[in-house]
């Protein structure tokens, strides 16, 4: 199964721009990311299975490109991140508090998080996805929801 690459960039553009965001911590960076995960769709002869094994795919190879971009010296001495949370709008002050729990997180706590809780994968399709046990998903699950809580307990003062 192929897709033109142009309405996969329309339904799914949003979703690798937030799995890219969620390694890289650099809206740019996200972005040339996407660009280069539907430029190697683009090139690709590979045959898809169904419609979300093409999500999958194209998730991680935006996981994949960012994680590159994060180990190259140029990404590795600068920070933006700061940057872009100055400037998005959050209609609650906690969604900006639990946005900065979760990218304080370590990168995978942090990916299986926002793929579980923001795109929906369950366990086994973010084991495929990551190249992963289950177990390993969710013992990451397990230990990235402790730490956020931990720090948002801190920051929202929630007593237990």
């Amino acid at each position: 199964m192929r897709r033109p690459v142009e309405e996969l960039a329309e339904k799914y553009r949003d979703s690798v721009f937030r799995a890219a965001l969620s390694v890289s911590r650099n809206p740019e960076d996200a972005e040339d990311a996407v660009q280069d995960t539907f430029i190697q769709y683009m090139r690709s002869s590979r045959q898809f299975d169904s419609e979300e094994h093409i999500k999958a795919w194209l998730l991680r190879v935006a996981i994949n490109k960012s994680k590159n971009v994060m180990t190259s010296f140029w990404n590795r001495n600068r920070v933006e991140f700061e940057d872009y949370m100055e400037n998005t709008q959050f209609q609650e002050p906690e969604d900006r508090s639990l946005v900065e729990a979760v990218f304080s997180l370590p990168e995978k706590y942090r990916v299986v998080i926002h793929l579980y809780y923001y795109e929906d994968y369950s366990v086994r399709e973010i084991a495929g996805i990551l190249h992963i046990s289950e177990g390993t998903v969710k013992s990451r699950l397990s230990r990235g929801r402790a730490s956020l809580k931990k720090i948002l307990k801190e920051e929202w003062d929630i007593d237990e």
